[in-house]
């Protein structure tokens, strides 16, 4: 890093960090008992457009949080790492990389390290003009990095330095490298690895069909039952169970510093309105038994929005998060016996609305659907909605649009539905 890029981080960590201090948090109540030995802060997507703006202060925000929770910890009170998955800034811009590194460094302790990688999305849009070693000069660490914390390893891959190629094949024997070196130097803790896109088909977002996948490591991932995989890219919420995913390793989505997307049905990218507002990342946690625990945290309410704790998955025997499992233990929502359904009509068009249904399994509901039938049984329309479920505070009454319906008389009936497509028993109501 040349003289005058190095004073100007210094005199604009100093200002960043002077105007950060006015930026008030609270830690989320800790309901459940874990003594760590680690702890990190694992995000994704602030996509940074330029020094200061909101993407910056809500990733100052997310981290004041994050310490705010190691304070509040009397048994360890140590933020150790802080973790970036990529999509950094929001055009690959010099100077919006150099303001996501002012906006980390005016709030970074000298104990936490910056954990950082590039993607081949949002940052990599100068990639022919050198982002790669400009990065390097503002972070001060490689694109790809292999750092040992408290004697847990983390390795993180950043889009290849070869024009066109996503990652290489060097990338992937370096990665299996790290890995065997890691693994060999102790079995039976979990390795911590990260890079933007989740690996296909293991984590919500990365099947072939929602497309913010991909395989370039999966047959090196395999071969590791230790690896930890964290990423991100899809925006998709944290706190919906399929966010979590084992298999021969273990896969967890970031969800995303800036904005949510979800896919429903066939309609692979859906925005619900609010959707740029949700502001989530991880808390995650080891204990000297190499148990994890992980909390999602929903900045903008400063509280936990889901919790897991998981056995060290070094173990290939400790899986309770396959899909298979998940989906065995998704039970039924229930619709309380005085809900509430109401039909209404203007200008032609219908809508009804319920009251919210309650889970029976821990886990979000995340649509609803309505269908609307004639006298003779005949499916006249149907559509769905979605909740908010992706926040702390979401709606207590659902609202779903019928639009027109081709008859006088007809039946509505309208059921709650989770994450592995459990639906409940409907609540109804005639025209």
């Amino acid at each position: 890093m040349n003289a005058f890029i190095s004073g100007f981080i210094t005199f604009a960590v100093f200002v960043t960090s002077l105007f950060g201090s006015f930026i008030a948090v609270e830690a989320p109540e800790d309901k459940t008992e874990f003594t760590p030995v680690l702890r990190f802060f694992a995000a994704s997507d602030s996509h940074v457009g330029s020094m200061g703006d909101t993407q910056s202060l809500r990733m100052q925000k997310a981290l004041k949080m994050a310490y705010a929770i190691a304070d509040s910890d009397k048994e360890y009170n140590k933020l150790d790492a802080a973790l970036f998955a990529g999509d950094l800034t929001d055009r690959g811009r010099k100077d919006q990389f150099l303001g996501f590194a002012v906006a980390a460094k005016s709030v970074l302790r000298e104990e936490t390290q910056l954990l950082a990688v590039i993607a081949k999305s949002h940052d990599s849009s100068t990639l022919d003009k050198g982002v790669h070693s400009y990065f390097s000069g503002v972070i001060g660490e490689d694109t790809d990095i292999h750092k040992v914390i408290n004697g847990y390893h983390f390795i993180g891959l950043s889009v290849s330095k070869t024009e066109g190629e996503h990652y290489s094949d060097y990338q992937r024997e370096w990665l299996d490298e790290q890995l065997a070196a890691a693994t060999a130097e102790d079995p039976t803790k979990p390795v911590f690895v990260f890079q933007h896109e989740h690996i296909s088909n293991t984590v919500y977002g990365s099947s072939d069909f929602e497309g913010w996948g991909m395989d370039d490591f999966r047959a090196v991932l395999n071969k590791y039952p230790q690896v930890v995989n964290f990423s991100g890219h899809s925006h998709y919420p944290l706190n919906d169970p399929r966010s979590i995913w084992q298999g021969e390793f273990t896969a967890v989505g970031t969800g995303a510093l800036y904005y949510a997307e979800f896919t429903v049905d066939d309609v692979r990218t859906y925005h619900p309105e609010g959707n740029r507002k949700v502001v989530t990342f991880w808390i995650v946690e080891v204990d000297a038994n190499n148990r994890i625990r992980l909390r999602g945290i929903d900045m903008n309410e400063g509280e936990v929005i889901i919790e897991y704790i998981l056995d060290n998955p070094a173990d290939p025997a400790n899986r309770e998060y396959t899909p298979e499992k998940q989906a065995a233990k998704s039970t039924a929502p229930v619709f309380e016996a005085d809900a509430d359904i109401k039909l209404k009509k203007q200008g032609g068009k219908y809508t009804v609305e319920v009251d919210e249904a309650k889970s029976t399994d821990g886990m979000p509901i995340v649509l609803y659907r309505a269908f609307v039938y004639a006298e003779d049984g005949t499916l006249l329309a149907k559509t769905w909605t979605m909740p908010e479920y992706y926040i702390v505070d979401g709606e207590d009454e659902i609202v779903l649009d019928l639009g027109k319906v081709d008859a006088e008389n007809f039946t509505v009936e309208v059921v709650a539905e989770t994450a592995y497509g459990v639906q409940s028993a409907p609540i109804s109501m005639k025209s």
